[in-house]
């Protein structure tokens, strides 16, 4: 046989993962048996079809095979068919019973140690599909390997059964879950600047990135970003009408008076063409910009206008050119940032990011002082009284759509957004600041990853969350207490006491993502071995329906973040 070249023509759908939907059997079973296993099969792929799609590569695809795994010759073929199929992710949906090792672990072997594996099954007396789960799951947690199960529930006969709603529900959280980890393996963020104004927790840790993610960070001097500009290296066309959809939402709006201010608008607006190209050219799905002090605050040189708008820009579902995917982008070239907001906005299906400082932590009374230094009446039953809140804002990164609540039209979003002036005393080369105020009521996933040179790993610290809206005139001199100019959203934890939150956040900056299910980070950190950190006394543990069933393997190991540990060994 000769050798033979491949194709040149780039083929994006080998960068998604594949999912691959499939059922262990037992040699032994009859006819009917075999058909209602292959129904099954059919039927959960078809469910799933269509329903997981990343920002970063689009919808996931989703693969089947009709042969049950009998034994080890089954085993080996329908292996074959998946990997000529791409398949990185695997499904299986017993119904029967099934000799754990010819079938599903002769399957395994084929496949690398840390390939997401889930059992789903029904929970029947008379279809023992989920002694074999038990059975396999028990196997593989002794031998060291992580695996999911969902018992779930779909009826005891007939051929062609009913798998209830929940069922479908659990594994489509896995599903994103394995889908995001796999799919950002080869992946990569491009930043622009050196370490994050001396953050150490915020530094672009290659090594572990790559070995824990399998992401790559390329970084990219900001004095290329800076040539670029000088050399007007975008389309003036498109900056025209790009600086004309803004004047037309934002009107009224601008902080801005003079030709020198005017021109530093339109210079930001540029760097967001400028680098949007850029990160086209690298396929970069995540990026930051270091800004201070080189690009904007060091007078040794030419101060530059500041990136807010650019960076909101990017983490927004739409721009000048209408809807897009948001794309991950932090200030500061913070990459723990990067990180964490590309992995929550991947896990919840492409929902924009919210980048924040965590400016203050507002306790009752600090609360009840300033509503009565402002003459703002307040019963003290409000729960963010009792509880109180964070003011979360930064001056840059913040996402147009979080100026309302989920789901708001564009136009109506930029209807809450002002530019001001940036702060002339940190921000010396001028520029326009972003403004909004989020409105209550968004529930979501409060985050942040870090690293630890001690374990060797990242941790996700997290909490459920809800923003807030408070009277607008406690509001108001809550801004006026740190930047009235930069974007605000005050929002309150579930679990945490402000005091837990306010001393247990791994950084000066926070997270904030809407339509996450909680299940579905959890089952990413235990595909990507990331350790979870919830602190927080009132945290529930086990809650049905909110969280994901521990996997057999941390139960067997002292619990899950030693098993994690572990693991990392």
């Amino acid at each position: 046989m000769e050798a033979q070249i491949l194709s040149d023509q780039i083929d994006n759908k080998n960068e998604s993962p594949v999912i691959g939907v499939f059922a262990t059997g037992d040699p032994r079973i009859d006819q009917d048996s075999r058909r209602r296993c292959q129904y099954i099969i059919q039927k959960v792929a078809k469910e799933l079809a269509g329903k997981i799609t990343l920002p970063f590569s689009g919808e996931v695809e989703i693969v089947y095979s009709n042969v049950l795994v009998d034994g080890e010759s089954q085993a080996d073929f329908v292996a074959g068919q998946f990997k000529k199929a791409g398949v990185n992710i695997l499904v299986g949906v017993p119904d029967t019973w099934a000799f754990p090792q010819p079938s599903l672990m002769s399957l395994m072997a084929h496949f690398p140690s840390n390939t997401p594996l889930n059992l789903t099954c029904g929970n029947s007396a008379t279809k023992p599909g989920v002694v074999l789960t038990h059975a396999a799951s028990g196997a593989f947690a002794q031998s060291g390997r992580l695996m999911h199960i969902n018992v779930g529930k779909w009826e005891d006969d007939g051929l062609e059964p009913a798998i209830s709603k929940r069922t479908i529900t659990d594994l489509i959280d896995w599903c994103y879950a394995a889908s995001v980890a796999q799919g950002l393996r080869g992946k990569r963020i491009l930043v622009f600047g050196h370490d994050s104004m001396g953050m150490e927790t915020a530094l672009a840790h290659v090594i572990p990135t790559r070995n824990t993610f399998g992401v790559e960070i390329t970084r990219l001097d900001m004095k290329l970003l800076a040539d670029m500009l000088t050399k007007e290296s975008y389309d003036k066309d498109e900056l025209k009408r790009l600086r004309h959809w803004i004047d037309e939402h934002t009107k009224g709006r601008q902080d801005i008076h003079t030709p020198e201010q005017d021109e530093k608008f339109n210079t930001s607006l540029a760097m967001y063409l400028i680098v949007r190209d850029l990160m086209k050219s690298y396929n970069a799905v995540g990026g930051g910009f270091m800004s201070q002090l080189e690009w904007g605050s060091d007078y040794r040189g030419i101060p530059l206008p500041v990136a807010d708008v650019m960076e909101s820009l990017f983490n927004s579902s739409f721009d000048h050119n209408g809807p897009k995917v948001p794309v991950p982008f932090a200030t500061e070239a913070d990459v723990q940032a990067i990180l964490t907001m590309l992995f929550m906005s991947g896990l919840s299906g492409g929902n924009a990011p919210l980048f924040m400082d965590l400016r203050k932590v507002w306790e009752s009374d600090e609360i009840t002082e300033l509503a009565k230094q402002n003459k703002v009446e307040i019963s003290g039953d409000e729960d963010w009284l009792k509880k109180g809140f964070v003011d979360g804002n930064n001056s840059g990164s913040a996402s147009f759509d979080w100026a309302g609540l989920p789901g708001t039209q564009s136009d109506e979003l930029m209807k809450n957004v002002s530019f001001y002036q940036a702060d002339n005393y940190y921000f010396p080369g001028g520029g326009n600041s972003v403004h909004f105020l989020s409105p209550g009521g968004i529930e979501g996933i409060a985050g942040r990853l870090a690293y630890s040179s001690l374990s060797g790993m990242f941790t996700m610290l997290w909490d459920e969350a809800e923003t807030i809206e408070l009277p607008d005139d406690l509001a108001e001199a809550v801004m006026r207490k740190s930047d009235y100019t930069w974007p605000h959203t005050l929002f309150t934890s579930k679990h945490a006491s402000m005091y837990e939150f306010k001393h247990c956040v791994p950084a000066n900056h926070i997270h904030l993502i809407w339509g996450l299910p909680t299940a579905r980070l959890q089952f990413w950190m235990d595909m990507t071995n990331v350790l979870s950190a919830t602190p927080w006394q009132e945290m529930e543990y086990a809650r049905e329906g909110v969280d994901r069933p521990i996997p057999l393997l941390y139960v067997l190991n002292g619990g899950e973040n030693n098993a994690k540990i572990a693991l990392n060994k």
